[in-house]
């Protein structure tokens, strides 16, 4: 993975913008400090690193990855247990308007930044989207994980949460979990589905049956 540095600005100046490095230095420290707030156990800088691994990995599935890669910097740029809802993808979204207009972004990019954030607040990606496609699949790629490791990030979300009483946050995350389990298909792009579903299901029913006990 590149420097992030180096990544959010070239991910700015392939998105149009036209201001100059030093503003989008400023802008991309400003993000860099949201990821890491010490309130984060799993919504991290890792989280981030990860999720542009992915989109580079695989950007030739994407009609604009510039785009994709800056809606991942922003998808969890405001994260606020606290907050009801996609209250966290909204205001995300917003912060990413405010930031990409003072960086000169042309308006039809940030448009699609915007609602490729907004995307990451249910996951369902349509099938003739191969952005969102991509930047769910990206976000979602944990699930796939092995079990140990999905094991930590389960129980890094649950300290992100740890104000919730036990039984609140079971009920919470068990409807989570069947959502993602009831999407039309966890993964969009062919070679994340046919490597990821088998095992990220698997992940899901697990954790979903010891929340159930």
């Amino acid at each position: 993975m590149r420097d992030l540095a180096d990544a959010w600005r070239a991910a700015v100046q392939g998105a149009g913008a036209t201001a100059d490095n030093h503003a989008i230095a400023a802008e991309g420290s400003a993000l860099l400090a949201r990821w890491a707030e010490p309130h984060r156990h799993y919504h991290t800088l890792e989280h981030l690193a990860t999720v542009l691994s992915i989109v580079d990995e695989e950007e030739a599935a994407a009609e604009q990855p510039d785009l994709v890669r800056l809606a991942a910097w922003f998808h969890d740029a405001v994260y606020d247990p606290h907050t009801p809802g996609d209250g966290n993808e909204r205001a995300s979204a917003e912060l990413a308007v405010g930031s990409l207009v003072t960086l000169g972004v042309p308006t039809t990019a940030i448009d699609g930044v915007r609602r490729l954030v907004l995307l990451t607040a249910g996951h369902a990606a349509q099938a003739d989207d191969p952005d969102g496609a991509l930047l769910c699949d990206a976000d979602l790629a944990v699930l796939a994980s092995p079990p140990a490791a999905y094991d930590a990030y389960a129980a890094a979300v649950r300290r992100e949460y740890e104000f919730v009483p036990d039984a609140e946050f079971r009920a919470g995350r068990a409807t989570i979990l069947r959502h993602l389990l009831e999407l039309p298909a966890l993964y969009r792009l062919p070679d994340l589905a046919e490597r990821w579903t088998e095992p990220a299901r698997g992940n899901l029913i697990r954790e979903l049956g010891a929340l159930d006990h």
